[in-house]
């Protein structure tokens, strides 16, 4: 009797493991199902299931085809709206509740450049602004559209800015949280020009200050006063007054100069000319000038450079503002020498001295306007700061480049390139 009792328990024991071992088959298959959004098919489930499971199975099933079906509309209807959207020149990025990045389109890539596979991602973890994100949140908060706003991102080691607006719109699931689109443009080379307006603004309203102080303190003095102040005194007075008006006038003429070199028709005149003609005269110019005199004005040109297509009054202006320059800053008894070589694809002038120098940390800053490496001194020779500013532009113009070489206590290179192309333009003509 014991053994039939045994052999009985031990039958219901087995079954009892094997319908639990069923039953958690089970469980992991719908698991993976769910998991995986894919269809669970009834001869996978272990026979021992029993028939609740299979009921399951047919309600996962249904569960499981209906998020297939969403998501395929969805990816349908997104991207619908990229192609729609992918080809505006403004960029558009669409975000969930969670801000999830669901759409960005080309322009907003090309803004962003360093954001890449962005789509699916976090928006805080691929555009670095916190700025931006509580624009998100209120546009979120507020349920409407939002008013434009100027938004500054950090890019890298580039700052980029933004203009955004933003509006919430109804997601493709009804079910689901507004999304929020975003219309940014890119401000940023705006923004760098308003930079340079203010600058500009700001330094040409200082140099046009001091002189125009001085002269109006002078003037008002010798209103008050001239007839009780000795001769010398007014003769003095007037002489101050017009140094002053001389470098007001230099001032006006290098930025109306300047402007005009910086316009869409900066008046280039070219024609062929004798490079070394042109320099001869120059420097006999300036050998004649008074301000030359105790300094030793060399000059060679290559005899292989044959004439150049070149604007020579602006070509002249840049020998001579480099010339004075020279002669301005290093002491008497210098040696300013200009050379002119015939390289493989360009002509190179350089402009040297053995003066002073320029320190290392003012050379990648010395064709700025206005920019100054003794500020007190250049005033005091008369310079407007905006000469090199004119050398610069002028050589661009004529498909050159520029650039400065010295060393303290050895003196200063000014070299800018003509192409050569201009002599062969010549000879095939």
């Amino acid at each position: 009797m014991f053994e039939v009792v045994s052999a009985v328990l031990a039958v219901l024991l087995l079954l009892a493991l094997r319908r639990l071992w069923a039953h958690r088959r089970a469980a992991e298959l719908l698991h993976v199902a769910i998991e995986r959004n894919r269809p669970l098919l009834r001869e996978d489930l272990p026979g021992a299931a029993g028939v609740h499971w299979e009921q399951l199975a047919s309600d996962v099933n249904d569960l499981v085809e209906d998020v297939r079906r969403l998501q395929k509309l969805r990816t349908g209807q997104l991207a619908q709206l990229e192609a729609t959207l992918g080809s505006l020149q403004e960029a558009v990025l669409i975000v969930d509740s969670e801000n999830t990045i669901l759409l960005a389109n080309k322009a907003l890539q090309a803004i962003f450049p360093d954001a890449k596979n962005i789509l699916n991602q976090r928006l805080e973890r691929v555009l670095h602004s916190a700025a931006f994100l509580k624009y998100v949140s209120a546009v979120r908060e507020s349920a409407s559209a939002q008013p434009v706003r100027e938004i500054e991102f950090a890019e890298g080691k580039k700052t980029v800015w933004v203009e955004v607006t933003g509006t919430i719109i109804p997601p493709l699931d009804a079910q689901r949280s507004p999304w929020a689109l975003f219309v940014l443009h890119d401000i940023t080379n705006l923004k760098k020009l308003e930079m340079v307006r203010k600058e500009f603004v700001a330094n040409v309203s200082h140099e046009l200050r001091t002189p125009l102080s001085v002269i109006k303190g002078y003037v008002e003095t010798l209103v008050d006063g001239h007839t009780e102040m000795p001769l010398e005194d007014r003769e003095r007075f007037l002489r101050t007054i017009q140094r002053h008006t001389e470098r007001l006038n230099s001032l006006l003429e290098d930025l109306l100069t300047l402007s005009r070199l910086e316009s869409i028709n900066p008046g280039l005149r070219r024609e062929t000319v004798n490079f070394s003609e042109l320099l001869s005269a120059v420097m006999d110019d300036f050998r004649a000038r008074p301000a030359a005199e105790g300094f030793h004005l060399e000059s060679r040109v290559d005899a292989a450079i044959g004439p150049l297509l070149i604007d020579p009054l602006k070509i002249t202006q840049v020998l001579e503002n480099l010339i004075e320059n020279a002669l301005k800053y290093t002491p008497k008894g210098s040696h300013i020498s200009v050379e002119a070589r015939l390289g493989e694809k360009q002509v190179e002038v350089s402009v040297s001295d053995d003066g002073p120098g320029i320190p290392e940390a003012d050379l990648p800053h010395i064709f700025e306007r206005f920019y100054r490496v003794d500020k007190g001194r250049s005033r005091e020779k008369g310079g407007t700061g905006l000469g090199l500013s004119i050398v610069k532009h002028i050589v661009q113009l004529h498909q050159g480049r520029v650039w400065v070489e010295s060393r303290l206590g050895k003196g200063t290179a000014f070299f800018f390139t003509l192409p050569q192309r201009a002599t062969a333009e010549v000879k095939s003509n």
